[in-house]
């Protein structure tokens, strides 16, 4: 058994320690928003708010959690600057297939969070997650736009 802290709830899961994260919010929790892409924590489809930060979740043991707080895309919208983050990415319609999304909505959370008003470097540099349609332009557009609330 393993405990962890989810979208603010406790959760006690009955997994090995070494079970990726990814497959604990997906198979176990039923948490299916976040995806899975490579698998080697390279694409962000898999982004999670650890603590606060944009983390790949499918590289990161689930017994390393003890303590720490995993956002989800269920819950973004619950945070202020995530329903922004929402908001915009509707009002432009940014997703073409959509696949990579969730992710690329929790790293822009992260990094407004962080950097309210970034500049397009900031953004460029931050936003390092992979989107197989391209809409990268889209994307810097809905960070762009959540940004100025």
């Amino acid at each position: 058994m393993v405990e962890i802290t989810v979208n603010g709830e406790r959760r006690r899961v009955d997994v090995e320690g070494d079970t990726p994260l990814l497959w604990v919010l997906r198979d176990t929790l039923g948490l299916t928003g976040t995806k899975y892409g490579c698998g080697v924590a390279q694409c962000g489809a898999c982004t999670v708010l650890l603590d606060g930060v944009a983390t790949r979740s499918c590289q990161l043991p689930v017994d390393s959690l003890a303590g720490r707080s995993i956002t989800t895309i269920e819950a973004i919208e619950a945070d202020p600057v995530g329903r922004r983050v929402v908001e915009a990415w509707v009002a432009l319609d940014v997703p073409q297939c959509g696949y990579c999304q969730s992710g690329q909505i929790m790293a822009a959370t992260a990094l407004l969070k962080e950097t309210p008003r970034p500049s397009e470097a900031q953004v460029r540099d931050a936003m390092t997650n992979l989107c197989r349609c391209g809409t990268y332009n889209a994307i810097a557009a809905g960070v762009a736009r959540a940004a100025q609330g």
